[in-house]
């Protein structure tokens, strides 16, 4: 049965990129560790506003710098290795937002390889995985910093990889009435309350 926060699924097998691809474009799939998760409905507009004010932010400060940042829908490949071929790789995730600095992993289709910064804005039928198999998933696959952006209680959870590849139990916690800096973009700072006021 589904839980409250959690997006359908496809339980009947594992499934890689190849058979992601085949696809319809007007569906919203995510794979992680071959389990489909469905993306649909699509986030509603106070979410896509906050989206958008984020990217902004991130995107003037990148102006004249190598990083880039990318808003869903963006496919990030996480593979097992380097060499993984592309169609066998079993995780495709669509964050709200990543930041790339390592050009090499950028393909014409997407990022091959863990973003350095990735944000997730909360939804109610997303908020469990991205909380949960999402923070996991993360860790496990080296992303160097994981935004957690509640809309509704209006903070945002900050993880940051330790030299030892794990987040820590208890992230720091920004209000909404904060200035989010981030250590993987240094001289970053966020506005948050242009974020949580954009589109309200």
């Amino acid at each position: 049965m589904k839980k409250v926060g959690e997006p359908a699924i496809k339980p009947d097998r594992r499934y890689t990129y190849a058979d992601y691809r085949t696809w319809p474009d007007d569906e919203r799939w995510e794979l992680i560790d071959g389990i489909a998760w469905n993306m649909s409905p699509a986030p509603g507009r106070r979410h896509q506003g906050m989206a958008v004010e984020i990217t902004r932010q991130i995107a003037t400060f990148l102006e004249g710098k190598s990083c880039r940042v990318y808003s869903a829908p963006f496919d990030v490949l996480l593979p097992e290795s380097r060499e993984e071929p592309e169609d066998e790789v079993t995780t495709v995730v669509q964050p709200d937002l990543s930041v790339i600095c390592d050009r090499s992993k950028l393909t014409e289709k997407g990022c091959f390889g863990a973003p350095d910064l990735v944000v997730e804005i909360l939804s109610p039928h997303t908020s469990r995985k991205d909380m949960n198999e999402k923070l996991s998933l993360y860790e496990r696959h080296g992303v160097r910093e994981y935004w957690i952006v509640d809309p509704g209680n209006k903070y945002v959870h900050v993880y940051v990889l330790s030299q030892s590849g794990a987040y820590p139990k208890t992230p720091a916690l920004y209000l909404a009435d904060a200035t989010l800096a981030t250590g993987v973009l240094p001289g970053l700072s966020i506005n948050l309350p242009k974020v949580f006021a954009a589109d309200e």
